[in-house]
């Protein structure tokens, strides 16, 4: 998971283009540029370009939607100061703001996205359970994979990323729009095919930079799972809210999310579920005392 690039998308309100822009400069150095109320750059001393753009989509006229370079893993602790620089500049949050992550997908051959997807598809319930997704944004911005498209990928068993392109868009799309309505799902395969990028859209926002990495990290850690795997099953699981907490954090077990690197990462995608993170069906004395 740590071979891969990434990158992020943070919409924010409260705090104009500029002064987002400038507090990001605190962290990463380099120079400003920008002019009233457009987009914002940030040039860092390492020659990558942070923005500050305008998004209508967010509820307040003072937003910013914070546009991250090309990352890598070991950035993860500069982007943790971005995210703290902005917040105490007095940028916020609130429903209409939302985080995208994008995976570089160089590495992919079609049976890794393939995989991808089936695992998705399989979880997804769970994911969205775990992320506390809104339903307004569910429905819209961030829906979940079609059904159809697992059963494609099932019965036709792509081989090359042409064949997945043709499965996901219903035919051959040599040049996909960037704002094609296919890129309105938690991951959106749209985005590989514009961009080369898998784009994860399933977050609600926030400023808290544990979780900002939380998020990275669990989407790093899918993609390196399907990238590895043989194989996915594509039936999705059946998802139980009495035991969503148990259930992710074996899923995020099997992700390879384990020991003390990943236990923050754990705390914040487990916290929104209901139940015991160590026993499926609740304590065994609890589960004794419920049934005297």
């Amino acid at each position: 998971m740590k071979n891969f690039t990434y990158g992020i998308e943070i919409e924010t309100v409260g705090q104009t283009r500029e002064l987002v822009a400038r507090a990001i400069q605190t962290v990463v150095g380099g120079t400003v540029s920008g002019f009233g109320s457009g987009t914002w750059t940030v040039c860092d001393s390492q020659g990558r370009r942070w923005q500050a753009m305008p998004d209508g989509s967010l509820s307040q006229f003072a937003h910013a939607e914070i546009v991250s370079p090309i990352l890598r893993y070991e950035d993860m602790e500069t982007l943790q100061a971005v995210v703290r620089a902005v917040r105490a500049a007095g940028a916020k949050v609130d429903q209409s703001c939302g985080i995208h992550v994008h995976v570089g997908a160089n590495h992919f051959d079609a049976r890794g996205l393939a995989n991808l997807a089936k695992l998705v598809h399989q979880q997804e319930d769970l994911i969205v359970e775990a992320l506390g997704i809104q339903a307004r944004r569910l429905a819209q911005y961030t829906r979940k994979l079609p059904s159809s498209f697992i059963d494609k990928i099932e019965r036709e068993k792509p081989r090359t990323k042409e064949d997945l392109n043709r499965l996901w868009y219903g035919y051959q799309n040599p040049t996909p729009a960037r704002y094609d309505q296919s890129r309105y799902h938690g991951l959106n395969f749209n985005s590989l095919f514009y961009r080369g990028t898998l784009e994860f859209r399933w977050f609600e926002s926030s400023l808290h930079a544990g979780e900002v990495k939380a998020y990275i990290q669990f989407c790093l850690a899918l993609c390196a799972k399907a990238l590895k795997a043989k194989a996915a099953a594509g039936r999705k699981r059946q998802m139980s809210a009495a035991s969503g907490r148990y259930d992710f954090r074996v899923l995020l077990l099997r992700l390879g999310m384990i020991g003390d690197e990943f236990k923050t990462a754990r705390l914040h995608l487990l916290s929104r579920l209901k139940g015991s993170a160590a026993w499926k069906h609740g304590t065994p004395v609890a589960a004794h005392a419920a049934s005297a």
